[in-house]
């Protein structure tokens, strides 16, 4: 008998003829123009930008009302339901007032949550949840599971929910915007680290940390959440959980969870303070401690669903992800390196220490209003050649020469750069072999790109260029 999603079902008869409001036509609502007008509902589309030519013609095509511009939200009023894109928070005057009269405020991602028939694994994080992500979708894959990508990473997958069956696995890369106001949870949670980011958008701190709380919150007993022992907030969460609580650690012994050993170099999983070896780090095409971590996080949000030899076979063949440490080539003996996945001080910090060489740094970018007093003083010690390029630079090379009066005998070059062109020449004048050349702008992109992707495929081409 073939099965039917009852709560999709439902969901689907409830949009006809109602009034939907998408809130910014970014790559996760692209999708909801076709599956709305095949439901019959009333939809308007709001945005400060202008429209592409492509959703355009489907606008025109489906007679979809549109408001743009910067007063766009003036007009959204009367509405059943509405769809924000992760960028547009629902603390957004518009939308309390809205949800107030009313109204329904979602999300692609909070409706895949709330419809999907399946387990469902999220992932969030300041830093490492992309690679961790990777991992579980890798290690579920080869135990054979049928796998949904989603959230901040691969394509959106609300128009997917009906391919979905019961034995199937999603797995969502989830982001504070994402979570913030989400009031439902994976039924496993992943919580790699949390510093402060995205300072910019969120009014405080504690509001970037609550929105994180969200991914396990609203789990029952029988959900499992994987914590950061290691991090002062992730440790903390602890006390919130529901269901069962599995940590992970690269400092610390734990009677209970996975665990990276920094003497023997050895990842192990820990049962009532029997420890049992894993993997060794050679065995690992991932470098440094931040991978490790991320290992023990995808291990324990993989271990209820497959055996542990499927998961160190799909660990060992797993080659990373694109614009996080990705090796790029070796010319005259310098080895380039990707990272431009590294848009905060921590994530540069984390690739940084992932090499021993000398390394000529490149890094700036728009600004996400953080602190990099931390990031100066690894740059002091791990860095010969530091090269900046956008409005961040002046913070970063304060940082670093504040951090370099408590190292009077060390040198280091400091650059200014005008674009990426520039640095990427500048770097292979100033490096010689056995260096390493690293794209880890602890910046967003902004400032020159439209995000980090785009500045990391045009390093790329720059460094097979030379």
């Amino acid at each position: 008998m073939e099965y039917v999603n009852e709560k999709l079902e439902e969901f689907n008869q409830f949009l006809d003829g109602k009034k939907v409001a998408i809130i910014g036509m970014g790559v996760s609502n692209m999708p909801l123009l076709d599956y709305f007008y095949d439901k019959n509902a009333k939809v308007t589309i709001f945005d400060k930008n202008s429209l592409s030519d492509e959703i355009m013609e489907k606008v025109n095509k489906y007679r979809y009302e549109v408001e743009i511009g910067t007063d766009n939200l003036l007009k959204l009023h009367g509405f059943d339901i509405i769809f924000r894109s992760p960028s547009a928070l629902p603390t957004t005057p518009e939308f309390v007032a809205e949800v107030e009269r009313g109204a329904i405020l979602t999300s692609e991602i909070e409706m895949v949550l709330k419809l999907a028939p399946c387990k469902i694994i999220g992932v969030t994080g300041t830093e490492g949840k992309t690679t961790t992500t990777s991992l579980i979708y890798e290690i579920a894959k080869y135990a054979g599971y049928n796998c949904f990508l989603g959230g901040n990473i691969g394509k959106p997958i609300f128009t997917k929910i009906k391919d979905m069956k019961p034995e199937d696995l999603v797995i969502l890369e989830l982001s504070s915007f994402q979570l913030m106001g989400m009031e439902i949870s994976p039924d496993i949670s992943v919580v790699t680290n949390v510093f402060p980011d995205h300072l910019n958008v969120h009014k405080s701190y504690e509001e970037y940390q609550q929105a994180k709380e969200n991914i396990f919150l609203h789990q029952n007993n029988d959900g499992i959440v994987i914590l950061n022992k290691d991090n002062d907030i992730t440790r903390s969460f602890s006390k919130l959980a529901q269901g069962k609580v599995v940590f992970f650690s690269s400092t610390k012994q734990l009677k209970d969870g996975y665990v990276y050993d920094r003497e023997d170099h050895m990842i192990k999983h820990c049962v009532d303070g029997k420890c049992k070896d894993l993997l060794y780090k050679d065995d690992i095409k991932l470098r440094g401690i931040h991978n490790y971590e991320n290992i023990c996080a995808a291990l324990a949000a993989t271990e209820t669903l497959t055996t542990e030899n499927t998961q160190i076979e799909a660990i060992k063949n797993f080659n990373g992800v694109e614009h996080r440490l990705e090796f790029v080539r070796e010319l005259d003996g310098v080895k380039y390196y990707n990272d431009s996945i590294g848009t905060s001080p921590a994530s540069t910090i984390a690739g940084l220490n992932a090499f021993d060489e000398n390394i000529i740094l490149l890094a700036g970018g728009s600004d996400k209003g953080l602190d990099y007093k931390e990031i100066g003083e690894t740059i002091a010690k791990k860095v010969g050649t530091l090269i900046l390029t956008g409005p961040t630079s002046e913070k970063i090379e304060n940082a670093t020469k504040i951090a370099l009066i408590d190292s009077p005998n060390k040198s280091l070059d400091i650059v200014h750069c005008t674009n990426l062109e520039e640095a990427v020449k500048i770097a292979k004048q100033k490096s010689n072999s056995g260096d390493i050349v690293l794209l880890s702008p602890a910046s967003a992109s902004f400032d020159a790109f439209k995000n980090f992707e785009e500045r990391g495929k045009k390093f790329k081409q720059l460094v097979n260029e030379l």
